[in-house]
């Protein structure tokens, strides 16, 4: 039988103000509820913790958990944790006095401005999100304090409150909510396990549902490095992404000044993939789940990392769901480029082989940082790789290195070489390797933007892909090969070719080449490709729109079938020569199709 207390009172807050706030503006997802109980019940179990630690508490602490209940029947939740509870003069301070100066006054001031959020920010409460699904909440609870009375505290949500005595034998404190027909989406045992696992995950108490603990209390990022192996971080790595590789590699975060975090951020394999990839990172406060959405905390190029960062240093919004800005967002995130920084430039000094061997997937994340951060780029200089076709790495120093007595141009400036698709310019390569000029490959989806931050920061160094135009004009020298073709002829050939072609898009030049060279190579400006390339990485129609890409076609005045072109006589034999050596130049490009292309196959088939 209840004694003792009872006391009826108005809550120290027009609440019918603040309450509709809650509901309608604090939190933008309503199952946030529950995280905000379960952590208060958490911080209710481990402040007996620290007391008992500190000497204040001399009782048995027992199984220290926080369990949760669904009565679907009574169409309540249940919240219940064994922690320090509350006696009926801390309910008054806690509970009932939401605010202890002026908290009318600011309802008034941020009502109409759109900062509603701001308001329980400044109670310091998030036990009052319960009345986001509750009709009506009940508190029992009893302190840990010896000779405590056990005390029910109800509000339905109004101004007024009840206060009186209870039944409860242990300490601590029982959270029940009677879910409003508008919530009752809530009383579903798999949507609250799904909340529960979403956001308490790695909370440090254990929390129970229908008899089964849903968390991991210890995670590896609360943990001493040195404590771990290979396989429990691969462990953990599972844990978060079960259906993923295994990662390439982890840094382990552990700084406490001037800002606590801790957190573990792992590379993943990427293949390739530059937008899929994000919003894998998880942002926790002590230990509780927070956002995904770490584009502030974490510089942009890091995004594409998987892992978990934990900070209570984290300004955040009263509902706890996103960032604030602060000071000590940028710190967090000049601190985490650093840490990376340092941890790809130790694996490259230390095992260079196992670095190169992980390039390909290490390189994505390498590339999009020298193209955004400029202090990334400072440390990245020395361990960024570029590949050639044959595979081989090389430092940015060291492929100057190679390429310096063959690949500077007249104007002393040093022109690196290119290809896209090491299948398509295949003729392309062969032709600069005839001259001994080395290709890179460079074929991720960042790498239109990478080569514009090579020739920013770069002295006297010009990237050119292979096939932007022929070889004499991409390296050019002092020597000049001469034509065998009399001007004349050059002027013959060239209009002949501009019959034949047909087309706007296709400007006809005549050169002297070598003579192993092909007889008519098509190439597109260098400007253009890039362009086209960047836009098509950052999904943007191109700026060029539907027309056609100017492309140059130029006759290699020194190839004998270009002489012989010039020599049939015949004038509809001589077209079509010349439209069948044109064809093959467009077929080499990719460019040759619909009917163009039946008819050449048609015309070849013929000759056979």
């Amino acid at each position: 039988m209840e004694t003792g207390i009872q006391e009826k009172g108005n809550l120290s807050i027009h609440t019918e103000n603040i309450f509709p706030i809650i509901k309608k503006f604090l939190y933008s997802d309503h199952e946030i509820f529950l995280r905000e109980l379960v952590s208060n019940a958490v911080d209710a179990t481990q402040k007996l913790k620290k007391l008992s630690s500190y000497g204040e508490f001399n009782g048995e602490l027992g199984e220290l958990k926080v369990v949760v209940k669904l009565d679907k029947d009574a169409k309540t939740i249940t919240i219940s944790d064994n922690g320090i509870g509350m006696t009926a003069d801390e309910i008054k301070k806690y509970i009932n006095q939401i605010a202890f100066s002026g908290a009318t006054e600011f309802v008034e001031k941020y009502k109409d401005k759109g900062d509603e959020g701001k308001i329980i920010g400044n109670f310091g409460l998030g036990f009052y999100s319960a009345y986001m699904v509750a009709k009506n909440v009940e508190i029992i609870t009893k302190s840990y304090k010896d000779d405590s009375e056990a005390v029910r505290w109800e509000c339905d949500g109004s101004t007024e409150f009840t206060l009186s005595s209870a039944e409860k034998a242990d300490r601590g404190s029982d959270i029940i909510l009677h879910i409003a027909e508008d919530s009752e989406e809530f009383l579903d045992d798999y949507r609250l396990r799904g909340i529960l696992e979403k956001y308490g995950k790695f909370l440090p108490i254990q929390i129970e549902f229908e008899d089964k603990v849903i968390n991991n209390t210890s995670p590896i990022w609360t943990k001493n490095p040195s404590e771990l192996k290979d396989e429990d971080y691969i462990a953990f790595y599972k844990e978060l992404y079960p259906m993923s590789e295994d990662p390439l590699f982890w840094i382990h975060l552990n700084v406490d000044y001037p800002f606590n975090l801790t957190g573990v951020l792992y590379f993943p394999k990427l293949k390739n993939d530059f937008q899929g990839q994000r919003e894998k990172i998880q942002l926790y406060s002590r230990q509780v789940f927070i956002t995904d959405e770490v584009k502030d905390i974490v510089p942009d190029f890091l995004q594409l990392l998987h892992g978990v960062i934990d900070s209570p240093d984290i300004p955040l919004n009263v509902s706890r769901s996103y960032l604030q800005a602060d000071g000590n967002v940028k710190k967090i995130n000049g601190y985490i480029t650093r840490k990376v920084g340092d941890k790809l430039a130790e694996i490259f000094k230390n095992d260079r082989e196992s670095f190169e061997a992980k390039f390909d997937d290490i390189g994505l994340f390498v590339k999009y940082g020298i193209v955004s951060d400029e202090k990334f780029y400072e440390k990245a200089k020395d361990f960024c790789l570029v590949k050639n076709v044959d595979g081989k790495f090389f430092t940015f120093s060291e492929y100057s290195e190679l390429v310096k007595e063959n690949q500077t141009d007249k104007n002393d400036t040093q022109i690196w070489l290119y290809t896209t698709d090491e299948q398509k310019q295949d003729a392309f390569i062969q032709s600069a390797k005839k001259r001994s000029y080395d290709v890179l490959s460079l074929t991720s989806v960042i790498d239109a933007h990478f080569i514009n931050a090579l020739e920013q920061k770069l002295e006297k160094t010009s990237v050119k892909r292979v096939d932007a135009d022929t070889l004499d004009k991409l390296i050019e020298k002092d020597v000049k090969l001469e034509s065998i073709l009399s001007a004349d002829d050059q002027e013959k050939a060239k209009k002949l070719f501009e019959e034949v072609a047909d087309s706007k898009s296709a400007h006809i030049a005549v050169e002297a080449m070598p003579v192993d060279e092909l007889p008519v190579v098509i190439t597109f400006p260098e400007f253009m490709r890039r362009m086209t390339d960047m836009q098509a990485t950052s999904g943007q129609r191109s700026m060029f729109g539907d027309m056609p890409l100017m492309y140059t076609v130029s006759l290699n005045a020194n190839h004998p079938i270009i002489g012989k072109v010039l020599q049939t006589e015949n004038e509809e034999e001589q077209k079509s020569l010349a439209k069948q050596v044109y064809d093959l130049a467009l077929l080499s490009q990719g460019l040759l199709t619909g009917s163009d292309l039946t008819k050449f196959i048609q015309r070849t088939v013929t000759t056979l």
